[in-house]
């Protein structure tokens, strides 16, 4: 992707727990992704252009109707709709309240024009697979770790819990 464009972009995420998903069954989290994918799609026009929304339309809850001074470059393409019928309800409340908490950190963030895509929701795995509390899953001597196992989200975190889980495993069979 190039990166001198005349755009920059972000990311901003909101945690999604189990207990936001529809069922306790272990493929749940994949379940909740795809609904919201679902209907970003169809947002969208069903042709994979992407939703879109103004940022001070977002927070305003109305509907963008035009451009103002930041026009994405998103290939296929974008279509103007209500973000708030692709996402949860707490997950727009969310992002209302951190794009206002960016914007007194960094003026501009909220910037009436700028444009709000959506939505992402491969930060992290969709599936936890369980644990007790010395990280052994159900199957004697397999230890689910980091991201893919669903106890991380990304690099960094991923360490952080492949660190505590082999200190575990060095308590267990080789004590200091």
């Amino acid at each position: 992707h190039q990166r001198d464009g005349e755009n920059a972009n972000s990311a901003l995420l909101v945690g999604v727990e189990p207990a936001d998903f529809p069922s306790y069954h272990p493929l749940a989290g994949v379940e909740f992704q795809r609904k919201w994918e679902r209907l970003a799609f169809q947002l969208g026009g069903g042709n994979y252009r992407a939703p879109v929304q103004l940022t001070g339309d977002f927070l305003a809850d109305r509907s963008s109707k035009e451009w103002g001074g930041v026009r994405p470059t998103y290939k296929p393409g974008v279509t103007f709709a209500q973000l708030k019928d692709c996402l949860p309800h707490y997950i727009v409340e969310t992002l209302k309240e951190a794009i206002l908490y960016f914007d007194n950190k960094i003026k501009g963030f909220a910037m009436p024009d700028s444009v709000l895509t959506g939505v992402e929701t491969r930060s992290s795995s969709p599936v936890r697979i369980k644990r007790d509390d010395n990280y052994l899953s159900n199957i004697q001597g397999i230890y689910p770790v980091g991201e893919g196992a669903g106890y991380a989200g990304g690099i960094m975190s991923s360490a952080v819990d492949g660190c505590r889980v082999a200190e575990k495993i060095m308590e267990k069979y080789a004590p200091l």
